[in-house]
């Protein structure tokens, strides 16, 4: 999503001119945002002692069908990972499509690990080091790397919700 566009455009992200693209293995996820959240760059979490990145919130969507470039959909949130990329704050808030038929069964990170054993530690491990093959460093955790609860990550959506409303003037 084009933050710095009338409307806020959905569009290839580009790295110093050229389109990103993702080359560590296949991806295990559907990866999109949380429109009208904003990862606030003059701010320093407490709770990860680094500034927000300037992006909207990440959705990290665990579901059993790949979505679709610009697709929208309902989701559950089932948690948090406190990531930290270049030494900024980058939340992923993991999610399950409202319409997948794990939904049911998934409403916390417990659940999760309960149903899908191992999936928090593989998406936090695809997370840490999908950066290294372009030459960057590993990414790291904050909060002892645990993934923290449904509750917890609807604070963080929240808080970023109010950044954005502070920012783009709007009403919460």
């Amino acid at each position: 999503m084009s933050t710095s566009e009338p409307g806020n455009p959905i569009k290839q992200d580009e790295r110093k001119g050229k389109p990103r693209s993702y080359n560590w293995g296949d991806m295990m996820f559907n990866y999109g945002m949380f429109p009208q959240t904003w990862e606030d760059p003059s701010i320093t979490s407490e709770e990860t002692g680094c500034k927000g990145d300037g992006d909207p919130l990440d959705a990290v969507e665990i579901g059993t069908r790949q979505m679709q470039t610009g697709e929208v959909a309902e989701v559950k949130v089932l948690g948090v990972l406190a990531m930290i990329d270049d030494g900024e704050t980058d939340w992923k808030v993991l999610t399950i499509r409202t319409s997948d038929p794990m939904a049911a069964k998934l409403n916390d990170v417990e659940d999760l690990e309960r149903e899908m054993p191992g999936a928090i530690h593989s998406l936090r491990e695809w997370l840490r080091v999908y950066k290294v093959v372009d030459g960057k460093p590993e990414n790291t955790f904050a909060l002892d790397e645990r993934c923290m609860p449904r509750d917890y990550a609807v604070k963080v959506l929240q808080e970023t919700h109010e950044l954005w409303a502070g920012k783009y003037g709007h009403g919460i």
